[in-house]
């Protein structure tokens, strides 16, 4: 386990920069408060004892949150957003790449450019969308309101919030793959 104080200082303060955007990540896959808080936890626990230096922590963070919802939904027998997409999809798609560099924290001035131009790409994306998959894929995306907190907000239902959802989500990688494929070109 680390035991470097400046480390773990340095570990914690990347984590409090990301903490918000993290925590939207976790909260838009999970089904309550609760269950991103210990999903939150876990991963905290984690990075702290990680015993190899961690070159960029908020990307490290993504990654770990994604894998640790990924088994908490293999053992729940749920179907996280991702069961929507065939393998062939989920491995073509560089979504956690784009997500890391969202919502991480830049490390370089190119990272920071990078981020600001994925973001208006992003933005330009989501108001070709209709307003009801727009709504609902930024509330619970990029506002971590669970699906049962937005039914009961808007009067839908979580199916019909889960299908706006999905076609955004399709839309939106197709939208965004092209300027994935034009930066890493």
């Amino acid at each position: 386990m680390k035991s470097d104080v400046t480390g773990d200082s340095l570990l914690i303060s990347a984590l409090n920069a990301c903490r918000s955007r993290l925590t939207a990540f976790i909260r838009g896959r999970t089904a309550g408060r609760e269950d991103a808080d210990d999903v939150l936890q876990e991963i905290t626990w984690q990075l702290i004892k990680v015993e190899q230096p961690v070159e960029n922590i908020a990307a490290w963070l993504f990654r770990a949150a994604r894998n640790e919802l990924t088994d908490r939904s293999r053992k729940k027998k749920e179907l996280p957003l991702s069961s929507f997409f065939t393998a062939d999809e989920e491995g073509d798609y560089p979504e956690d790449e784009l997500a890391e560099t969202l919502f991480g924290v830049a490390q370089t001035p190119e990272e920071d450019y990078l981020k600001s131009l994925l973001w208006e790409e992003l933005n330009d994306a989501l108001a070709e969308l209709p307003d009801a998959q727009r709504e609902v894929f930024e509330r619970t995306e990029l506002e971590g309101l669970s699906y049962k907190a937005l039914a009961e907000e808007s009067g839908d239902s979580v199916q019909a919030l889960l299908s706006r959802k999905h076609k955004a989500v399709l839309y939106l990688r197709t939208r965004l793959r092209s300027v994935y494929d034009d930066l890493i070109a």
